[in-house]
């Protein structure tokens, strides 16, 4: 989890890293009230035009001013993530996809600026995210009706407000919506260093639950487990660690897991199957290694294990709105405590 570093936006367009935070520079100045009211200031963006590899596609363009009718509210971005998912929409594979030309991003967080005459309970300076997400976050003025915006603290830290939505959230739902956990259970998942995975450690240590997190092997792996263990992890394993018969005994007094996630796919779930107890349940809500999970006939009939996949988009658009909500403001007052956080690797990007 190394110390981010500041690049140009170019970078993106020359196939920047995934899960870096886009983030619009501070150096531009936010005095722009010289523009009519009625309108939102000309806005930097990322556009593409057609699907494609993110570093062919796309291009950083100038958006003319828009209209800010009576229900909107114009806000300036401050800063917003680069996911996976937001890669997929623009290499086309992601089942959900904006039409275009569409700018890029999916969360993040902004100020606003200006409010149409009918908004109620937002102000110029406020702190606002799309919530739920809503695409079109790469770029430095968003305009769009008051309630796809939801107020939040300004003494959150920017990088946690702008991320709190597709990582955290699914975390949270995750542990919550597949078995009844208990204080004592224990979980299992591989992807423990992404943001997801270290968030599932922390929440599920609140609740003392148990946590068997899988790592990659690479360069730096003892520092990565070192890293997850002071955010509460109980055990930390590369794959190779795991080459063995009986992963039982692994664990000491550690109960077997009774819920699994999987973010990887190929050998790293078939790890988390090993782990789960009898009538235990793997939870599948990516697929990193774009390898297919294999599953023994014996897993199914003498283990009776379940497996599951989860869409947090899904999810979302269930009517959740307000639920969504709330379980936000949750997590990023668990980050203004100290008690969640997350480091990112990867480099922030300036919109300027």
């Amino acid at each position: 989890m190394a110390t981010a570093k500041i690049v140009s936006l170019k970078a993106l367009v020359h196939g920047v890293s995934h899960r870096a935070p886009l983030r619009r520079c501070r150096n531009l100045t936010s005095a722009v009230r010289c523009y009519s009211a009625a309108t939102s200031p000309p806005s930097k963006a990322v556009v593409y035009d057609q699907h494609g590899s993110p570093d062919v596609v796309t291009r950083v363009t100038e958006l003319p001013p828009v209209e800010i009718k009576d229900n909107d509210v114009c806000v300036r971005m401050l800063a917003a993530p680069i996911n996976p998912s937001d890669i997929n929409r623009i290499e086309g594979v992601y089942p959900v996809r904006p039409p275009m030309p569409a700018v890029g991003g999916y969360e993040g967080v902004g100020e606003v600026h200006a409010i149409g005459s009918a908004v109620k309970g937002l102000s110029a300076g406020d702190w606002v995210i799309p919530s739920p997400p809503s695409s079109g976050t790469w770029q430095t003025y968003v305009v769009k009706e008051q309630t796809v915006w939801h107020k939040i603290d300004k003494r959150t830290p920017m990088e946690y407000a702008a991320t709190v939505t597709v990582n955290p959230l699914s975390a949270l739902r995750m542990l919550e919506d597949f078995v009844a956990l208990k204080s004592g259970d224990t979980i299992v998942q591989n992807g423990a260093t992404s943001i997801v995975g270290q968030c599932v450690i922390q929440l599920a240590r609140l609740h003392g639950i148990h946590s068997i997190n899988i790592i990659r092997d690479r360069a730096g792996s003892d520092e990565a487990k070192a890293n997850l263990q002071q955010l509460g992890a109980d055990e930390v394993f590369t794959e190779s660690q795991l080459e063995v018969k009986n992963v039982r005994g692994l664990l000491g007094n550690i109960p077997e897991p009774v819920l699994g996630f999987n973010c990887v796919g190929g050998n790293a779930a078939s790890l988390i199957l090993k782990f789960l107890k009898q009538g235990g349940t793997m939870v599948t809500y990516g697929g990193m290694s774009k390898k297919p999970i294999t599953v023994s006939t014996s897993a199914f009939i003498f283990k009776e294990l379940t497996l599951k996949g989860f869409w947090l988009q899904r999810w979302m658009s269930s009517d959740k709105a307000e639920e969504c909500r709330s379980m936000i403001d949750y997590l990023l007052g668990l980050c203004r405590d100290g008690k969640l956080k997350y480091e990112y690797d990867l480099s922030f990007y300036h919109l300027m």
